[in-house]
């Protein structure tokens, strides 16, 4: 399958380091031209915790290339801890990020997409948003949120030709989430929750998020898209892996 992205143009945010940096690269390799957005450390700055930053850089992607084919809302935070200790601080924090931050480039880009009659918005979820843990309350909250401003962004633009969608990871571990950092035993009790028993790389999501920016992805839209590597997909997955040993 020829995907042919080549000169869309991309906006990715988060795009200075982990998943997001991955994301940009795959993109750069489908001869995209790509627009890194992050707090620091990418060409064009931009906090999507507020308003006029958001705006200024959408504004300036669209003065230096004329339109918006593809948005990836990859910026996220991560909050562990029971609700009774959660503070309103970061709790309002993981809300700011995950859920304000997505709907805010979104209301951004939508008017220039329904313009052009074309575009591609891919929102990131988590596993989260699916089967939440323990301690993750703020996190999966903010998640399952991205998730149904997904599905109501996706009929309110269906008519001008702009699909979007939301794509659950799994574990890949980053600075954010300390997986490979874990003692073995914890690191272990982790991995047995998935069918395919291993880590998860950018890699692994770049492909379904290429297809989706994609022509071949055109009656694809309101979707969840589930990409943990079978996580939970049975009871205890482990068990195939402790009978394949045997």
């Amino acid at each position: 399958m020829h995907l042919d992205l080549s000169d869309r143009v991309v906006l990715v945010t988060g795009a200075g380091s982990g998943i997001g940096a991955g994301i940009v690269i795959a993109f750069d390799e489908e001869g995209c031209r790509v627009v890194r957005l992050d707090v620091a450390g990418t060409d064009t700055v931009c906090d999507v915790t507020d308003t006029a930053s958001v705006r200024a850089a959408v504004a300036a992607a669209v003065e230096q290339h004329g339109r918006i084919d593809v948005l990836v809302n990859n910026a996220g935070v991560l909050v562990d801890g029971a609700v009774e200790d959660t503070a309103d601080e970061a709790w309002e924090r993981t809300f700011a990020v995950n859920v304000h931050g997505v709907f805010r480039m979104c209301r951004e880009v939508a008017p220039v997409m329904r313009a052009q009659g074309s575009g591609r918005i891919i929102n990131a979820a988590s596993f989260a948003a699916i089967v939440p843990s323990v301690g993750s309350a703020a996190y999966a909250a903010s998640k399952a949120a991205v998730v149904q401003l997904t599905r109501v962004l996706a009929s309110e633009l269906g008519p001008y030709g702009v699909t979007v969608n939301a794509y659950a990871p799994g574990m890949v571990p980053t600075a954010m989430n300390g997986f490979a950092e874990l003692p073995e035993d914890a690191q272990d009790r982790l991995l047995d929750t998935l069918s395919i028993r291993r880590w998860q790389t950018p890699e692994d999501l770049t492909g379904l998020l290429r297809f989706l920016a994609s022509d071949q992805a055109g009656y694809i839209t309101g979707a969840l898209l589930d990409v943990s590597g079978g996580k939970l997909a049975t009871q205890i997955p482990a068990k195939a892996y402790e009978s394949a040993r045997s």
